[in-house]
C-alpha cells in the first residue's frame, strides 16, 4: 500500500511541526509518512523533546529542515499542513503536484512565558491540541 506523504511546517521546525510529525508516524504509520520542515530552521526545543517523551514518543535525535531545500529538490507531498500562524503560513512555498493544503494554528512554544512550570503546563497544553488535530485528520483522511 502506497503511503500518503505528509509535510509539517512551522517557523522553526522546532516544536509544533516536530509534534505534529512525531504524533502522525505513531499513530498512524501504516498510511502516512510523516515529515516536518521550517521556514527558518532552528534548534529542536528541548522542552518539547520532554513532553513528548512523557508519551512516550523520542524526537530527540530528530533534526530540523528547511522547507525550501524540501521545495528545491522537488519532494512531493499528497498533504502540506501549516501549523503556526496564519501570517507565517503563507511564507510556505507552493509545492508542486496535487497538494491539499491545509493549516492548523497553534501557539508557539518558544514564545510562552511563566514560571517553568506554566510554560511546562503550557507546551503539554501545545502537544495534546496537535494530537487532537493529527488524530481528526486521520479520522478524516485515512
Amino acid at each position: 500500500m502506497k503511503k500518503d506523504k505528509v509535510l509539517f511546517v512551522c517557523i522553526h521546525n522546532s516544536a509544533r511541526s516536530q509534534m505534529a510529525e512525531a504524533f502522525l508516524n505513531h499513530l498512524a504509520g501504516d498510511r502516512f509518512e510523516a515529515r516536518s520542515a521550517g521556514l527558518e530552521p532552528g534548534v529542536l526545543n528541548p522542552l518539547v523533546v520532554e513532553v513528548m517523551q512523557e508519551l512516550g514518543i523520542d524526537i530527540s535525535t530528530n533534526q530540523t529542515k528547511d522547507v525550501f531545500e524540501m521545495f528545491k529538490r522537488g519532494d512531493m507531498y499528497s498533504y502540506v499542513i501549516t501549523v503556526c500562524d496564519g501570517a507565517n503560513a503563507e511564507r510556505c512555498p507552493i509545492f508542486p503536484g496535487i497538494v491539499s493544503r491545509l493549516h492548523w494554528s497553534f501557539s508557539d512554544p518558544a514564545a510562552l512565558q511563566g514560571t517553568s512550570e506554566e510554560v511546562r503546563a503550557a507546551v503539554r497544553n501545545i502537544r495534546d491540541e496537535i494530537r487532537t488535530a493529527v488524530e481528526g485528520f486521520v479520522a478524516e483522511y485515512a
